[in-house]
């Protein structure tokens, strides 16, 4: 895992896989003309504003080279992983897809899946900022452009605070939980959690563990495959303990993340205090609910008494586009067009993506996400999702074992060591 700033997270891709042939350059037809090319692109942005954006940069693209078909197909965050993971375990890979980084995008590469698009992106790639780029290096090469970057935080709602006589955030765990307290005391639900999902869960554990072991603790578990150790356990205790207090809203085991009745729209709708998420929150609860407008605030996790990790260490990710290692040149083409300064500020100024190139952060509009921005932009650390830094069935037990924490069905004790268990016999 890298300390350094990492990203991934809000767009991705869907449809059938694999195209044609290498991407030397642009095919020609017998007759001079650019031959006809069709192409499949893979995203997650099932939400507004990005999934009309990117609907409208793929007919302006098709507009400006008719010899290409775009064939577009959009799904929703598991539904996503889902494809895409019974498609790449069959060996192949859409043209361009959407991507988080880190372990679930190497083991790809590894595969032999992903094209490297090095020698290709010299003309664009000094635009991007080093942070935005690092989930998609390995080794000196470059595998996917990103589109989006961020960090996962506490979204509230001011009114309910109000109503349970919170004056501000609480800047530590113990005043988070006396909060939770306050909140259920005053008749309100402290916090929205999409249980069917589980990697929403995940990202307590995460923090708890950054703010506890600190980053180094997680860097040393990427090598030595551990997560028995003391500070993990600790963190595992502490999801116990918010579990134990009841904050979710009812049916929470059972909601997912995006639906009507899921965790973004009890959020957008006025019905918890708090969602632990990535930026692309206040969209997807304005698209899911009716959002809560002035009323939302942002809070980073709280610091944990006696931890060794710094409140400014951030968790997140971001969103990238890779190419299937058989795409075609005008999939690469595509990519660097959705990246270009325009296009891309457009997508920013929107609200829907955070600033991935040089001087874009002018085009933030949305005070909550100036927020983020800028806690980015100060902070000492960063922690890509454990779910995308391992391997994918090391982030799938992580996201497994900590639901089961939240509902009761295993200690924390069987957790670190189911998680132990799955990242050593991966190691092998």
């Amino acid at each position: 895992m890298k300390r350094s700033v990492v990203l991934i997270a809000a767009a991705v891709l869907l449809a059938g896989c694999g195209n044609s042939g290498e991407a030397a350059g642009p095919q020609q037809s017998q007759a001079g003309s650019p031959a006809k090319v069709t192409f499949e692109w893979w995203h997650l942005s099932t939400t507004e504003p990005l999934k009309s954006i990117y609907a409208k940069r793929a007919k302006e693209y098709m507009a400006k080279h008719p010899n290409v078909t775009i064939k577009m197909t959009v799904l929703e965050n598991d539904a996503y992983k889902s494809k895409l993971t019974t498609v790449t375990q069959s060996g192949k890979a859409p043209d361009v897809f959407a991507t988080w980084g880190g372990g679930v995008l190497k083991q790809q590469i590894d595969a032999g899946l992903v094209k490297d698009v090095t020698g290709d992106v010299g003309d664009v790639i000094g635009g991007f900022t080093p942070a935005a780029l690092s989930a998609y290096q390995f080794d000196g090469k470059t595998y996917a452009l990103p589109t989006d970057i961020g960090m996962v935080g506490f979204w509230y709602n001011k009114k309910l605070f109000a109503k349970a006589g919170i004056s501000e955030p609480p800047a530590t765990w113990s005043a988070f939980l006396d909060d939770v307290r306050k909140l259920k005391s005053a008749g309100v639900t402290p916090i929205a959690l999409a249980g069917k999902e589980k990697w929403p869960g995940h990202y307590y554990w995460a923090y708890l563990a950054m703010r506890i072991g600190g980053l180094p603790a997680l860097q040393q578990a990427a090598a030595d495959h551990d997560f028995t150790k003391p500070d993990f356990l600790a963190a595992a205790q502490q999801v116990k303990a918010l579990a134990d207090l009841q904050p979710f809203q009812n049916g929470f085991k059972g909601a997912a993340y995006s639906t009507p009745d899921g965790q973004a729209a009890t959020m957008g709708d006025g019905k918890a205090a708090m969602e632990l998420m990535g930026q692309w929150a206040p969209s997807v609860q304005k698209d899911a609910g009716k959002g809560l407008g002035d009323d939302l605030g942002f809070f980073p996790f709280p610091a944990v008494e006696g931890g060794k990790g710094a409140v400014t260490d951030a968790f997140g990710g971001g969103g990238g586009m890779a190419l299937g290692a058989q795409a075609p040149a005008e999939a690469l083409d595509f990519v660097k067009f959705l990246t270009e300064k325009t296009n891309h500020s457009e997508a920013v100024a929107a609200g829907a993506v955070l600033p991935v190139l040089k001087g874009e952060e002018s085009a933030v509009k949305d005070p909550n996400l100036k927020v983020v921005a800028d806690a980015l932009a100060s902070a000492t650390g960063f922690q890509l999702f454990l779910d995308q830094a391992y391997p994918p069935a090391v982030g799938q037990e992580v996201n497994d074992a900590v639901a089961q924490v939240v509902n009761g069905t295993k200690t924390p004790e069987q957790a670190v060591r189911s998680v132990t268990e799955v990242a050593k016999s991966e190691s092998e």
